[in-house]
């Protein structure tokens, strides 16, 4: 199916991105201009008149998995982790709103003066008057990923699919840049995901989505374009349902 028909087939979306997304060239940090190209890639999504959410990570800063493999508390590399995702949010808040599309920032955890605290029915109201709203902290919980944030946020607000944007153009029998025989999956489903412990999105973030009869789209966010092309029904990416 081409995209050119422009024919989005979900009304409410919730986006992943990893913070890797924001790295750019570089080995850290954020790169302005791969913000700026996210930004105009979700400004052409925005003319189908969908209504998007985001869920960003904060790996390109801090991952307080990774913290605390150095000895600091997990619970205290994980809140490090959810202000780093703050950290993100405000980057591509920045590049959205300099493309001409209203942003709204919600954090897990209150921090008044640069974003608003997540109340659900303001979100959705957001989200009604044409606001990309980014969703940022995480749950506001140690010991949660942003995947999980993403699959929570999503059921909270009744997205009817969560595009999980990656590096690779979907899910693989094996990591297809250690292994030259691994195969794409077209389709799963979330109990082979799980069975199978592919490494897609953690249990807790599945079971969410398994619970709540949300689809995940696995694809890959840097080939430009894809993200219109999924929201089209474009056959790219795994697709991880019922």
């Amino acid at each position: 199916m081409a995209t050119s028909a422009l024919s989005p087939q979900y009304r409410r979306v919730m986006l992943k991105l990893s913070g890797e997304a924001l790295l750019g060239p570089r080995e850290h940090g954020i790169s302005p201009e791969t913000c700026d190209a996210i930004a105009e890639e979700i400004k052409e999504v925005k003319t189908l008149g969908i209504e998007l959410a985001i869920v960003i990570g904060g790996g390109n800063i801090f991952r307080g998995i990774a913290g605390s493999k150095r000895g600091l508390d997990r619970a205290t590399g994980d809140y490090m982790g959810m202000l780093a995702t703050v950290i993100n949010a405000l980057a591509l808040q920045d590049a959205l709103e300099r493309a001409g599309v209203p942003t709204r920032v919600q954090s897990a955890i209150e921090m008044r003066a640069v974003a608003e605290p997540f109340i659900r029915r303001r979100a959705i109201r957001h989200l009604e008057k044409g606001r990309v709203v980014i969703f940022a902290a995480g749950t506001g919980n140690p010991y949660f990923s942003t995947d999980t944030a993403a699959a929570l946020r999503a059921s909270e607000i009744s997205a009817e699919v969560l595009l999980k944007a990656t590096k690779v153009d979907g899910v693989y029998t094996a990591d297809p840049k250690k292994d030259l025989q691994a195969q794409r999956y077209d389709r799963l489903t979330y109990l082979d995901a799980l069975n199978h412990r592919l490494n897609v999105m953690d249990a807790a973030a599945f079971s969410l989505c398994m619970d709540n009869k949300i689809p995940i789209l696995v694809f890959d966010l840097f080939q430009r374009g894809n993200i219109k092309r999924v929201i089209c029904g474009d056959p790219i990416g795994t697709l991880v349902t019922e």
